[in-house]
């Protein structure tokens, strides 16, 4: 099987609320609104490429439980090819999101005693892939297959929301590191932007590090740069990461020039704040290209 993406990571399942504010210690308040959906970086990742009209596969982990039937189900009426999801007893991981009216959003994520999968426990032999998207989470199946598809000719790209193992025994195998600012302040010790991308290109011949509001800044061999982000009003800024780095993913595969990919990704990850919801924000081709052509 060929697909231009396959994206290996996290996969958890989003109970969502609205909140009208914070609430203080004791407080009570009542949700203005709620929906439930897949979620997971990799595997929002996915639903992104296959948005965008291209071919994804998802490799992670999914309980045998309700929501890891729902997140299943969901990957595959999005198109997302789901042979190399393993199954099994341990709880699929729930994130819990408030989100208030500014757009603004806590997230808490619980895991239970489901662990990282383990070696051996998937068989990449049945597909290949023109991007192979990690997001970390999975350190043991993922630094052998970075090697294995960079060597087969895959682009190797790494969404590094945080530092932890995964994303640091990746990260001197990618060629294309799309990082968060707090990983890039974590990982080099420096809030200067100039200096992390210095530091991080020593790592990937490719960095781009995402800033929010405030847009990007990247560096390759060609130069480096910085691209503000597109105004949007933002009504929940849950997975707008996840929409840019399948966006990005998904401009590799089709080979677009570099300042296209990244204003495709930005625009995604624009659009993705405008709803409710990480998996409902994700736009569809068309959206994209629509926004794009007005900006």
């Amino acid at each position: 099987m060929r697909v231009d993406v396959l994206c290996v990571g996290h996969a958890s399942y989003d109970l969502v609320f609205l909140v009208p504010d914070n609430p203080k210690p004791d407080q009570k308040t009542r949700a203005t609104g709620f929906l439930q959906c897949g979620g997971g970086p990799a595997a929002n990742a996915a639903v992104a490429v296959a948005r965008l009209g291209g071919s994804a596969a998802f490799a992670g982990y999914l309980g045998e439980d309700r929501y890891g039937d729902k997140h299943h189900l969901e990957l595959g009426r999005n198109g997302v090819v789901t042979d190399l999801v393993v199954r099994g007893a341990a709880p699929t991981p729930l994130s819990v999101v408030l989100v208030k009216p500014d757009g603004q959003r806590f997230l808490v994520n619980y895991r239970e005693d489901t662990e990282p999968l383990p070696k051996g426990s998937v068989d990449f032999s049945s597909i290949s892939a023109s991007v192979v998207l990690f997001d970390g989470h999975e350190p043991e199946i993922s630094p052998a297959l970075a090697v294995a598809a960079r060597e087969e000719g895959a682009a190797i790209m790494l969404d590094a929301g945080s530092m932890h193992r995964g994303t640091e025994a990746l990260i001197d195998h990618v060629d294309y590191l799309v990082c968060s600012e707090d990983f890039a302040t974590q990982f080099t010790g420096t809030n200067s932007h100039d200096a992390a991308l210095a530091e991080l290109y020593r790592h990937a011949p490719n960095v781009v590090i995402t800033l929010g509001k405030k847009g990007l800044v990247w560096m390759t061999r060609k130069g480096s740069g910085l691209l503000p982000a597109l105004p949007v009003k933002a009504f929940d800024t849950t997975g707008a990461g996840d929409a840019f780095h399948g966006a990005f993913a998904a401009c590799l595969a089709r080979q677009l020039d570099w300042e296209q990919t990244l204003r495709t990704a930005s625009a995604a990850a624009a659009l993705s704040c405008t709803r409710l919801g990480a998996r409902p924000g994700i736009p569809r081709r068309a959206e994209v290209e629509e926004f794009l052509a007005g900006a």
